[in-house]
């Protein structure tokens, strides 16, 4: 969650298309404030990473770039300058706060959907990948585990049908009469 809240222009490269995540925004209680912590780092260095940013996602984020400088034109001095940058803004500017988990929990709601904490959306990326091939280090890389061996403890049990791929490879090529 607060690497999409720190999502910022600047970590967009549309000529490359390139999407990297290095700054968080999160929140937290503190003798009883809630203060808000936007930060140039994450949880561990594997969390800070660049992912390929596919053109559906990319047509979408300029649309959304050029809707916040609408906004911002629209509202003139009212437009909050101080977020300015980040992607994720309401249209006056304002940081969207990391109640994400709320809106997420209406959104699935509106829709009809059953109700999964926003957290499972890594776990159906990840299940999703395997299941169409994808390695399980590119899998580690794209989810920001420092270690693959987590990776691995969490979704070696979604790896059974590469495991049967892996045989029925295996058998043709020793090829046993």
């Amino acid at each position: 969650r607060s690497e999409v809240l720190g999502l910022r222009w600047d970590a967009i490269d549309f000529e490359a298309g390139t999407l990297t995540i290095r700054h968080i925004v999160t929140s937290a209680n503190i003798e009883g404030k809630h203060i808000l912590i936007q930060a140039d780092r994450a949880k561990t260095s594997s969390s800070l990473r660049t992912l390929p940013l596919v053109e559906g996602f990319a047509q979408r984020l300029r649309a959304l770039k050029e809707q916040q400088k609408y906004n911002e034109k629209l509202c003139g001095n009212c437009y909050n300058q101080k977020f300015k940058g980040y992607l994720f803004v309401d249209e006056m500017g304002n940081l969207i706060l990391p109640k994400l988990t709320d809106n997420f929990a209406q959104l699935l709601k509106e829709h009809g959907l059953r109700k999964i904490r926003f957290h499972d959306l890594r776990h159906s990326c990840a299940s999703l990948l395997l299941k169409q091939g994808v390695p399980m280090k590119q899998i580690q890389e794209w989810l920001g585990h420092s270690d693959i061996s987590t990776t691995a403890n969490i979704y070696a049990h979604l790896d059974s049908q590469s495991k049967q791929l892996s045989a029925a490879t295996m058998e043709k090529a020793l090829a046993l009469p």
